[in-house]
């Protein structure tokens, strides 16, 4: 493994991530992380801006990276996160946007399974459709970790979609709406599905940034800093992963 390592999107060494991550879309938000919540934060990682850390919390060691817009970027960065540098827990911490109609800003989202219009599966060559999901190890501790903090998140499917200015609009999430879908992202299908062929765990949680029916936005500088119940809920969980 030290011999893959570094790799051509990660700085870090052998031994310089911690088995349990937290991936962030935006790397400004890693940093929000590190810099807030972790103890003695080292960083490992510049490439390409996607900032990484790694630190403790509570004692435990834990990091924290960047990942990026949509499907193809998180799975390059948790394919090498797993298999060059033996991560096992890897919880996204993301943005969504509601297609649930009561769900508000700032509501935290658990995916149990990622629904998706991409084509990242077709690469296993599976004889029918394959359902991403989350482990439930980890969508179990992130729910107990909630109600420990008295915090509200709702579980349930959402949408990992390839795009974001849709050329159908509303109507495209209408569509996902009747099904029961809660909010719509870019990037947890690929995570589930290169955990899932690893046999790791992975589990994002969302905060809704945005309610497109609606037209309420969260700011930029609030999706890197101001998400931090969903930000306590992964580190609560994280910390007491055996």
């Amino acid at each position: 493994m030290e011999k893959l390592v570094p790799t051509p999107h990660n700085a870090a060494k052998a031994g310089d991530i911690a088995e349990t991550i937290l991936l962030p879309g935006d790397p400004l938000r890693a940093k929000f992380i590190a810099e807030t919540f972790l103890e003695n934060p080292v960083q490992y990682n510049t490439v390409r801006g996607m900032f990484g850390y790694t630190g403790t919390y509570k004692g435990k060691r834990i990091s924290v990276q960047g990942t990026g817009m949509g499907i193809p970027s998180i799975g390059i960065y948790s394919y090498e996160l797993i298999h060059f540098y033996g991560v096992k827990n890897l919880i996204r911490i993301g943005s969504a946007g509601a297609i649930d109609e009561s769900l508000k800003l700032h509501d935290i989202v658990i995916g149990m399974g990622a629904c998706t219009d991409s084509n990242f599966a077709s690469q296993y060559n599976l004889p029918g459709t394959f359902a991403p999901t989350a482990s439930y190890k980890l969508v179990e501790g992130a729910v107990n970790a909630a109600r420990e903090l008295n915090i509200e998140a709702k579980v349930g499917n959402i949408l990992s979609s390839d795009v974001f200015y849709g050329e159908n609009g509303l109507d495209s999430l209408k569509s996902w709406q009747k099904m029961g879908v809660l909010a719509v992202e870019m990037e947890s299908a690929g995570l589930y599905m290169n955990a899932a062929r690893a046999g790791v765990n992975a589990l994002c949680m969302l905060t809704i940034s945005d309610c497109p029916f609606t037209g309420e936005l969260t700011s930029a500088e609030e999706r890197q800093t101001a998400f931090t119940n969903m930000m306590k809920v992964a580190l609560e969980m994280a910390y007491k992963l055996d």
